[in-house]
């Protein structure tokens, strides 16, 4: 018993797609390449729509939206503003220096002469040291981190651009060091050292083979790491290796006069010339430990809008998440697995929904599995009767739609005969028609003959009955053309549908007809209804051996002796093969020997009353003076028609040939 619960919508609630959507989304893409792993790819590939209209993104989608959201990145910053942001806060702490030294003087005591001048001479030494800075900002820092400040104000302002770098460079190794730093003191700049060459240790320990103690250096120095502190050294070493990527990214993007001057200045604000030399071993070991890792990107940024060097970081932050999570759907594209995505980066980049998103793709094979559709065998999922069952329903409903908007003809015979349902027109009895009584009609054909008046007197004459309908038995073999020609001209998958729509059509309507499926190209072979949708094209072996196909056809139509008998032959070539001594024999333009062959076999279908009907899906002059040739022998049907309108021609005929009128 199903059970449904029903609650207000609030505009949260998100429509999942059901396994028979699932199915009738895999279905063309089955039809044609006839691979369910191929198919799932295309539909992680495309997406979807669900039930109620919801469009479910896929992966091709999730990659467009990256690359929307890096374009708008790069059209909005100017990245050279990080230098000249850099430059204005250390003119700022020159020019408050300056600034103080003069109020230091303006304030200075005349009555103390002697002191006023020795405050004059030290403001003398500062002016001319600070006229005498380096013109690059890397030694300009350095010189001033020895230089004694006479202004409070410049001297904080320094401090916090120091500060502000030193963090920089700490967060280019380690992710969210600085949380577990109260500042940037020279004691926590000492411990900061401590841990780094504690790191390097165990990275040496493991470039030699052993197990390093990561246990141990946590219980040390876990509380740097903020509150979510690596669970492992191999973690832990991911994380800093895409730190360091996101620095090295940032310095290339910038313009080539500024790099250097960059990489400069942060080198400048590390003033322990030890922790320089343990990050430097630090970026060494990490690089021998995985050359390739951390993904570095140079980024072409030209918009106007300026940024500052906290603000590039997180902003390169963002990009290589872009560039980590758009390596991943590729991944996932090229073959591998959903699971390769990940689902936090993926919601922390393009939102909440593109989670959502990739959850229901992940739960497709599920459904499937769940309903009875697929079934995994080994590593991979293959279709089970079901399903290839909902794949004919499918081809079938297909095209039947087509053919109600067409209202093709059926070109239906009345003929007589025995048995059958019941129609709804009738007809004056006969002997040996079925006694399907139109009571009333019978008593009006009475008053009508004998006049009114009780009793009637009723006589063989007044009796009318139903018509009936003669269902006949059927045995067909549809011979399907696996050439390589058919794909090429874009004809294959039309052709193939069609096959399994007219086997769900018999199956289901009439279970009591026999139908067979050969292919031929180089050579012909029978193909199983449940082999049907993974059928392909022979793309190794040329030919198109319909001299093979009517041999085989006939053989499994000789089985059946009553009934109607024929062959549907599907082609867009004339035959270019034939059998010789158990080997194809393949010439193209086709020898006569060939034609020859072929129409012999044509010959022995037409004698052992077999009717071939041909719906030939090109028009070239070989293919019609054979099938004018093989119509003329047998006496069957040909018709010229296209891939688009291929299934009515074919599956309207055969429903037509089953229903036949009992009584005229």
């Amino acid at each position: 018993m199903n059970v449904y619960r029903y609650s207000r919508w609030d505009g949260t609630q998100e429509f999942l797609f059901n396994a028979e959507e699932v199915m009738d989304a895999l279905a063309d893409d089955l039809t044609t390449h006839g691979d369910l792993w191929r198919a799932l790819q295309r539909l992680f590939q495309r997406g979807m729509t669900g039930r109620h209209g919801g469009q479910i993104q896929g992966l091709q989608q999730f990659l467009e939206r990256l690359r929307s959201l890096r374009q708008r990145d790069l059209e909005k910053h100017n990245l050279s503003s990080i230098m000249d942001d850099l430059s204005q806060r250390l003119d700022r702490v020159i020019e408050t220096e300056r600034a103080g030294i003069q109020n230091r003087l303006t304030e200075a005591s005349s009555d103390q002469p002697e002191l006023k001048k020795l405050l004059e001479q030290i403001a003398q030494k500062k002016l001319d040291f600070l006229d005498n800075l380096p013109q690059d900002m890397g030694g300009a820092i350095k010189a001033l981190t020895d230089y004694d400040f006479m202004d409070g104000d410049a001297r904080q302002q320094f401090q916090d651009l120091l500060d502000m770098l030193q963090r920089a460079v700490m967060d280019s190794y380690f992710n969210q060091l600085q949380q577990g730093l109260q500042s940037l003191t020279p004691q926590d700049l000492a411990r900061t050292k401590e841990m780094v060459e504690a790191l390097n240790q165990l990275l040496r320990e493991k470039m030699a083979g052993m197990e390093p103690d990561f246990q141990s250096f946590m219980n040390q120095y876990g509380d740097l790491f903020g509150d979510q502190p690596p669970q492992s050294l191999e973690e832990l070493i991911e994380g800093m290796q895409r730190q360091i990527a996101q620095m090295r990214s940032l310095i290339d993007s910038l313009p080539q006069e500024h790099q250097q001057a960059l990489q400069e200045l942060l080198n400048a604000a590390l003033q322990d010339e030890g922790l320089r030399r343990e990050l430097a071993e630090l970026a060494s070991n990490l690089n021998y430990l995985n050359p390739r890792s951390g993904q570095r990107n140079q980024y072409s940024f030209w918009g106007d809008e300026p940024i500052s060097l906290q603000e590039a970081m997180e902003l390169m932050k963002r990009l290589q998440a872009m560039d980590d999570l758009e390596r991943q759907i590729r991944k996932a594209q090229q073959g591998g697995s959903l699971d390769n995505i990940e689902g936090d980066k993926l919601a922390e980049v393009l939102g909440d929904d593109a989670q959502q998103t990739l959850e229901q793709l992940k739960r497709t094979t599920e459904l499937l599995e769940e309903a009875g559709y697929i079934k995994k065998e080994g590593n991979r999922f293959q279709l089970t009767p079901r399903g290839i069952r909902k794949i004919g329903q499918k081809a079938l409903r297909d095209i039947f739609t087509i053919i109600r908007k067409g209202r093709p003809g059926k070109h239906i015979t009345a003929l007589r005969g025995q048995g059958g349902d019941q129609a709804e027109e009738t007809k004056i009895y006969e002997f040996g028609d079925n006694f399907y009584l139109h009571l009333e009609k019978t008593i009006t054909n009475a008053l009508y003959r004998h006049g009114s008046g009780t009793p009637i007197p009723l006589k063989p004459e007044d009796f009318e009955v139903f018509r009936a309908e003669n269902l006949t038995q059927c045995s067909t073999v549809l011979m399907l053309d696996l050439s390589l020609s058919m794909p090429m001209r874009g004809n294959f998958f039309a052709a193939k549908k069609v096959a399994m729509a007219l086997e769900n059509l018999i199956r289901t309507q009439f279970p009591r007809d026999n139908f067979y499926i050969i292919g031929f190209a180089g050579y012909a072979r029978q193909i199983k209804p449940e082999e049907l949708p993974h059928v392909g094209w022979n793309e190794y072996v040329p030919g198109t051996n319909m001299h093979h196909g009517f041999m085989l056809s006939r053989q499994l139509l000789a089985r059946h002796k009553g009934g109607t008998r024929q062959i549907i032959l599907i082609t867009d070539g004339e035959p270019t093969a034939h059998l010789e001594e158990g080997r194809a024999r393949f010439a193209y333009p086709p020898t006569l020997k060939t034609v020859q062959e072929t129409l012999k076999e044509v010959k022995r279908c037409t004698r052992e009353r077999i009717v071939i009907n041909t719906f030939m899906l090109e028009r070239n002059h070989y293919l019609k003076d054979f099938v004018g040739q093989l119509t003329k022998i047998n006496r069957g049907r040909a018709f010229y028609t296209t891939a688009e309108t291929l299934g009515q021609y074919i599956l309207v005929d055969y429903v037509a040939n089953k229903t036949k009128r009992l009584a005229s």
